[in-house]
């Protein structure tokens, strides 16, 4: 014998073997749905001309009122009412043993109600899926203002992500966060497109990580009897292909970092990279500007955003440009410049900054900017030339050797996304990569390999080129006005739940 939870759930099991004893097929094929709510609403031209519809959606609410009910469905489009009359419904007494949660199909005639609701006046009501387990879904009302006031939302943020089907079907304004998603996504791929970049795609599984500073996945080839690692990065292989002879090249592919959870860090995530020859990163940061401006008029009408804490971002270009120093020192009132491993380490702890004997120069700077400088930019700035530890992928600096031609954009406080003149000496790119392997060895585990295939590469030539990354999921979230990483990704990672 089956056991429920709860009463409610047997309850639900009890109809749909009620139903399927009279004959109901509780989850048919198929429904000839003419128009959704939305266009079905909008088909409604007064009650001189008839208007027949077929509608499909999930039950929301639900009055019944002996011979007649009114019932609520909800489907991609949105709301509709439908008004159920027993004298036109062959099988109208089914209706007691629907419930919230359902999902039924209906066809009828539009025709609007003594309190002027457009509805639909139901002629046939067939179920499509019998919901066994309760739904949460929300009560609401109208107050005597006009404003909309919502009881018992689903709320709890961890249950929300945890069964994400739940939140769509009851949440209907979180599927507006990820048409967005979708509709910045698309737009960033037209942008590039319509520049002439060339969409690609490149291996997830790598016999050797690189790219970035991270730790990676690591999984086991049987056939092969050799380890394999989740990308960190698109860049390396993008790179090869500019070697190749292509002159611009793009992938929005997916990340995997084997790192800690936040709300800008989800151990799979999205990013886009973007490879241009002949270009450097002075025009790699006016091209980001028009691409992210055009990305928020498409998902917001507007070149403004308000995030989720109630600050407002202004996307209208031009972004303020600023040097990691420049910025160090505006916001601490320290010169960092030319200091060495030591003098750093002293200046960190006197700001209070938690330093390890496994910090190189790279990592102290990163911590110095990243406590004390990255959460105060909050409205858009490409930060600029970063000391040459930092960055073993860019060019030196034309004007500074001890520098890179490299910027960071921050908005709210978050790394959007790199941009390199990217570095095609193989004799620099070795040293730097040999550099990294003695952090590694000291033992700074995000510290890169040496890739002698990708030095290779370089050795055959790559030409000027321009290399650009950018965070999709943190530039959603801004654009969205959201809190978390988790909030703009369908299924996030979360602890598995005991049982």
């Amino acid at each position: 014998m089956q056991r429920f939870e709860n009463d409610q759930i047997a309850r639900r099991y009890e109809e749909l073997e009620h139903l399927e004893s009279q004959g109901v097929l509780a989850y048919p094929y198929s429904f000839p749905r003419t128009h959704d709510a939305k266009a079905a609403k909008a088909a409604y031209q007064g009650d001189e001309t008839e208007i027949n519809v077929a509608v499909a959606g999930r039950i929301v609410a639900i009055r019944r009122m002996g011979k007649a009910s009114f019932c609520h469905i909800v489907d991609g489009s949105g709301r509709v009412q439908l008004y159920l009359k027993k004298d036109h419904l062959e099988n109208y007494d089914h209706l007691k043993l629907l419930d919230i949660g359902d999902i039924i199909g209906v066809t009828g005639y539009m025709f609007k109600t003594r309190t002027g609701e457009i509805s639909v006046h139901a002629e046939s009501l067939v179920l499509l899926a019998k919901a066994l387990i309760p739904l949460p879904v929300p009560k609401e009302e109208t107050d005597e203002e006009g404003n909309r006031i919502v009881h018992d939302q689903f709320a709890d943020k961890e249950l929300r992500y945890r069964q994400r089907y739940i939140d769509l079907a009851v949440n209907t304004e979180i599927r507006e966060v990820f048409r967005k998603r979708a509709r910045m996504i698309s737009t960033i791929r037209r942008f590039l497109d319509e520049r002439g970049y060339l969409e690609v795609e490149t291996p997830v599984l790598h016999t050797m990580y690189g790219g970035a500073a991270a730790r990676p996945f690591a999984s086991h080839m049987n056939a092969l009897d050799i380890p394999l690692y989740l990308r960190i990065s698109l860049e390396l292989n993008l790179k090869r292909l500019m070697v190749g002879g292509f002159e611009g090249v793009y992938e929005l592919g997916k990340n995997f970092r084997n790192e800690g959870l936040d709300k800008t860090h989800n151990p799979e995530f999205t990013m886009l990279e973007l490879y241009v020859a002949w270009q450097d990163y002075n025009w790699m940061a006016e091209l980001v500007e028009e691409m992210i401006s055009v990305a928020a008029l498409a998902v917001n009408d507007s070149l403004k955003t308000t995030l989720a804490n109630g600050t407002e971002i202004n996307f209208t270009p031009p972004f303020r440009r600023a040097t990691m120093l420049e910025l160090i020192e505006e916001h601490t009132g320290t010169n960092i410049a030319g200091k060495s491993e030591d003098g750093l380490r002293e200046i960190a702890k006197r700001m209070g900054l938690e330093i390890d004997s496994t910090m190189g120069k790279r990592k102290i700077i990163d911590e110095i900017f990243g406590e004390r400088v990255q959460p105060k930019l909050i409205q858009p700035v490409f930060v600029m030339d970063f000391p040459v530890e930092m960055v073993p992928l860019a060019k030196r600096h034309r004007e500074n050797p001890e520098l890179v031609e490299a910027w960071e954009l921050i908005i709210d406080g978050k790394e959007i996304g790199p941009c390199f003149s990217e570095l095609n000496d193989p004799r620099d790119q070795r040293t730097r990569l040999e550099e990294q392997a003695k952090l590694r060895d000291a033992g700074d585990d995000e510290a890169m390999l040496v890739d002698e295939d990708f030095l290779h590469a370089l050795e055959v030539g790559m030409p000027p080129t321009a290399g650009l990354g950018i965070g999709i999921d943190r530039l959603v979230i801004l654009l969205t006005g959201q809190e978390s990483i988790r909030d703009v990704i369908f299924f996030p990672m979360m602890r598995p739940q005991e049982g």
